[in-house]
């Protein structure tokens, strides 16, 4: 068994043994993380966790890449209103975001992937600084952290509205190629943004609804598009910044 012949590899079926033997090949290591939050009166708590899940095995058999298991908690704390969400402190992320950094390293891993699925500023911000620190005491260590929102609102502007955004139009239609049975019918609409650049103590008075932009303009085929956006651009971020070459 190697990182070369074995496409995407999940970390939760192997072995230690394997592990070893697949470390010393230096390949990339993904780490998908989610949320378990509100998405509007149509998506599952588990939304965010679903696409980054997707997007790190497709990415994964693109480079022959490792897929740790999934982390399906973060800092939702403007959702925090709504029934279902449990949201992680930022203290909580920064610490996982170092630990599991961390131990990869220990390891013998050198190129990591850490895709949320997730996009809140202080959650990104909180993975970032975890990451961060865990770099700085491991200078070989080369690590990514995005979101895959970070690449499908590039479309914003032009083939969906500039104000779309949590369960709207995007992540519903990626929800219906994705998930479908977990859809439901009703398609809310919704706007909301808070004042920029102030900082609340109570951002949820600013997101009454948890939909930004119109569900109702979705579709499994947008979701498609989408997602075979977001897969062409972040590999060629893996191949930019990790110097790998795709093997499929």
């Amino acid at each position: 068994m190697s990182a070369k012949d074995a496409g995407p590899v999940l970390v939760d079926e192997i072995t230690s043994t394997d592990f070893a033997r697949l470390a010393k090949t230096k390949p990339l290591v993904i780490v998908p993380i989610g949320s378990v939050e509100e998405h509007g009166s149509h998506l599952p708590l588990c939304t965010d966790a679903y696409q980054a899940e997707e997007i790190a095995s497709r990415v994964a058999g693109a480079f022959s890449a490792l897929v740790c298991p999934p982390v399906r908690y973060g800092e939702c704390r403007s959702t925090r209103n709504f029934p279902g969400t449990i949201s992680l402190s930022g203290e909580t992320v920064h610490s996982l975001a170092f630990d599991i950094a961390s131990e990869l390293a220990r390891n013998g891993i050198d190129k990591v992937m850490f895709l949320t699925g997730h996009a809140g500023s202080a959650h990104m911000a909180a993975l970032r600084s975890g990451v961060l620190r865990a770099v700085e005491r491991n200078p070989k260590l080369k690590v990514m952290v995005l979101s895959d929102y970070d690449i499908a609102y590039d479309l914003r502007g032009k083939e969906f509205p500039e104000n779309d955004g949590h369960a709207g139009e995007i992540e519903t239609s990626r929800m219906l190629r994705l998930r479908p049975q977990l859809v439901g019918k009703e398609r809310p609409r919704g706007k909301a943004r808070p004042p920029k650049f102030m900082v609340l103590p109570d951002p949820e008075t600013y997101f009454p609804s948890g939909v930004m932009g119109d569900s109702a303009k979705a579709s499994a085929k947008k979701g498609g598009n989408i997602d075979d956006y977001i897969v062409e651009k972040l590999c060629e971020l893996v191949t930019e910044n990790f110097g790998l070459r795709r093997v499929r």
